[in-house]
């Protein structure tokens, strides 16, 4: 992993741990148009609530959270470790989707 890479990184978790989204923040053009949770959402304040270390709030806010903050962080990889994670990662996401709208 080059310095640069790692820095990147280090730079995202330092943002999820210094800064809180505002309150009632609403991203998903999913949700306010059908009222309905779509895969992700959550997922951001799930994220900056991990940066945290705040694991409970974040599994609360979003099951597959500690997935998407894996699948962030290798975003600056440069493995073919991070096809399979983001591959398998979609699929969860998919999966999970499916069954909080059955819900």
């Amino acid at each position: 992993m080059s310095l640069r890479r790692a820095l990147a990184g280090a730079a995202l978790l330092f943002v999820l741990w210094a800064f809180t989204p505002p309150a009632g923040l609403d991203l998903c053009g999913f949700h306010r148009l059908t009222h309905l949770p779509c895969p992700l959402c959550g997922l951001t304040r799930a994220l900056f609530a991990l940066g945290k270390g705040h694991w409970r709030e974040a599994m609360r806010l979003n099951a597959l959270s500690p997935l998407g903050l894996a699948m962030l962080l290798a975003l600056f990889w440069d493995s073919p470790l991070r096809n399979r994670l983001w591959g398998a990662g979609a699929g969860a996401f998919a999966v999970y989707g499916a069954l909080r709208l059955l819900n």
